[in-house]
């Protein structure tokens, strides 16, 4: 039985981490905060589960995007819901840009990339996600994921290939 004390410890260090993670996906503070919160209370009544195969914060976000989807699917929500500025950015490399132009063709290619993760397989959405909002290294998307690191690169770079030849045509980036 984990002490109170040990998962106290785990909380302080991880919760500003997790938090950010599910703002990042959900765009919504207090459903982060609330969906934060399940996270760590899924965490502390399934500790005994936890083997050390990974690090704390790959199972901690593991736990997290399970509570988001979980989510999603209880309240009936589309994927639409996640939030694209991170995505967007990451694939336009333009972070900074205010003209009025680049700002129009960032809308434009939100609208774009959103339309395009809609039709991404749901693993691969789930490791855009990982990599991207929860700065997770290709090992730790594995390890949340329950695939080989081979893999998680490998449905990573699908969805980066799709998202950038759909772009690239579209919008000569």
């Amino acid at each position: 039985m984990v002490l109170l004390e040990d998962f106290e410890e785990i909380y302080v260090r991880y919760q500003p981490k997790i938090y950010s993670f599910l703002y990042r996906l959900s765009g919504d503070a207090q459903l982060a905060e609330e969906l934060t919160q399940e996270t760590f209370y899924r965490a502390f009544v399934s500790f005994q589960k936890y083997k050390g195969n990974s690090s704390i914060f790959t199972w901690l976000a593991a736990i997290a995007k399970y509570t988001y989807f979980g989510h999603l699917k209880k309240e009936k929500q589309s994927r639409e819901v996640i939030q694209l500025d991170d995505v967007v950015t990451f694939f336009m490399n333009q972070e900074g840009q205010t003209s009025a132009e680049s700002q129009m063709l960032r809308k434009e290619v939100t609208d774009k990339v959103r339309e395009v993760l809609l039709e991404l397989p749901q693993k691969n959405l789930e490791v855009v996600a990982l990599r991207i909002y929860a700065e997770m290294s290709f090992k730790q998307v594995a390890e949340a994921m329950g695939i080989s690191e081979s893999s998680a690169k490998v449905l990573y770079f699908r969805a980066k290939n799709m998202l950038k030849e759909r772009l690239e045509h579209e919008y000569q980036l």
